[in-house]
């Protein structure tokens, strides 16, 4: 079954944007190019993806586990390609690459914990949430143009658009927040930010949704448990390899690391063995007690384990049509795992989050990350014009000295696009007595 439509309308750019002399590739490849050089993209080698920085060498970082991603996505797109249907309306290979390693250059250091303590800076002055930055450090803030980021075409933009609602329709937002709290308590519910992108973005999303019709952009805004529901058939596949990755690829991590033994695997699946064998068929049929041998035998034989269930992921992917009556052929479907495949990869995650991202340990190291990211904000936004990089200063200072809310996102957008690392030294020039010198080069 193929749905045509117009191609060029998705390759269109934001402003003019002509392809130097004798340059063979397809948007989709400049798209990928300027990605890759990017300074955003570089920036992820030095980000926590759930396990801290400097634990080890062997723990994935948010670049790491975008590259995951983008081979996951690669891999579910051939799979699909290859049962010879909607080819016409799925992505090619590069753009499908792209996209997913875009999806997290938005994210702050220190996880999503960061993202929390941002979000908690900016209650009353339009928020902070990492989709919602990705798609503003992609249309905007990275240098390869003057004011429109790195300049993606309209379906790159439409792929990394997870959550097509604005923060301000799902917050009401309130100034007076802002006295709210000590710095050091994140606790509140109110901190964590919707799934959203944020309102500095209208403009870019009215041209990223400038073909759907009207009733497909107003199915696109409806909300369940403050989250858009709806998204685009590429970007499904991207949100999907994303699940696939941090559940399994964070799952080795922490079998690694000692995180997760073999007797809390065995104890956590107690009563949920038929999870494994519902999704047995012709190329996998492996018991609990084989998998359970595998991950926690030595690390060879636990990648290939590791290696076996995510191929079960995604040839086991499928295209759906939405639940929904969408128009467009982009919207109109979606790519997901069938309800058992699901139900295990879930299961899995819900172990790594109980016993990883819930431990102790992590939370601890998570909390001194918000801390910090919340005292730099509130030292900057004090005196940012004596404080603030010259970079950052040029862009506050050229800022109406009565618009507060874009003077306070030049601040979060500094310390958005920081690194673990750099945001630790930062915090140690301006609080630790004996750190910081005038030669210090960030």
């Amino acid at each position: 079954m193929e749905e045509k439509f117009d191609k060029e309308t998705w390759e269109n750019r934001r402003i003019n944007d002509d392809k130097r002399p004798n340059d063979t590739r397809s948007e989709w490849g400049r798209d990928l190019a300027r990605l890759i050089h990017s300074s955003a993209f570089r920036r992820m080698q030095a980000k926590t993806q759930v396990l801290g920085l400097g634990e080890s060498d062997f723990y994935r970082t948010r670049l790491t586990h975008s590259m995951e991603v983008a081979q996951i996505g690669t891999g579910i797109l051939e799979v699909l390609k290859s049962k010879k249907i909607y080819n016409d309306m799925l992505p090619n290979s590069i753009l499908m690459q792209a996209i997913c390693l875009a999806h997290d250059i938005g994210h702050p250091p220190f996880g999503h914990g960061g993202e929390v303590a941002l979000n908690k800076c900016m209650l009353g002055y339009g928020g902070f949430e990492g989709n919602g930055q990705t798609l503003r450090i992609l249309s905007r803030l990275e240098k390869y143009t003057e004011a429109n980021g790195i300049n993606p075409t309209r379906r790159m933009l439409l792929g990394v658009l997870k959550y097509p609602v604005k923060y301000s329709e799902l917050v009401q937002e309130d100034s007076n927040k802002k006295e709210h709290s000590p710095s050091w308590l994140f606790k509140d519910k109110a901190y964590k930010p919707p799934k959203c992108y944020l309102d500095t973005e209208e403009e870019v999303v009215d041209f990223i949704l400038q073909p759907f019709d009207s009733k497909d952009r107003f199915i696109l805004t409806k909300v369940e448990d403050n989250k858009p529901i709806y998204k685009s058939i590429d970007t499904s596949i991207m949100d999907l390899a994303d699940e696939i990755s941090y559940s399994l690829h964070d799952l080795e991590d922490a079998i690694s690391l000692g995180m997760i033994t073999e007797n809390i695997w065995n104890n956590y699946f107690s009563g949920r063995n038929k999870v494994i064998t519902a999704c047995h068929g012709e190329h996998f049929n492996d018991s609990f007690e084989e998998l359970a041998r595998q991950l926690f035998s030595s690390s060879h034989k636990r990648k290939k384990c590791i290696g076996k269930l995510v191929n079960l992921f995604i040839t086991n992917a499928e295209i759906k049509i939405q639940n929904i009556d969408f128009s467009h052929p982009l919207l109109k479907y979606k790519v997901e795992l069938p309800e058992a495949h699901e139900k295990l990869r879930d299961i899995i995650f819900q172990l790594v989050l109980e016993k990883v991202i819930q431990h102790e340990n992590v939370q601890q190291l998570e909390f001194k990350g918000q801390k910090l990211v919340v005292e730099i904000f509130e030292v900057l936004s004090t005196d940012p014009e004596r404080l603030l990089p010259e970079f950052a200063k040029e862009r506050y200072k050229n800022i109406s000295g009565d618009d507060t809310t874009a003077q306070l996102r030049v601040i979060s957008d500094f310390i958005s696009g920081m690194t673990d690392d750099y945001a630790t030294r930062f915090y140690e020039k301006l609080f630790y007595p004996r750190r910081g010198s005038i030669f210090d080069r960030f």
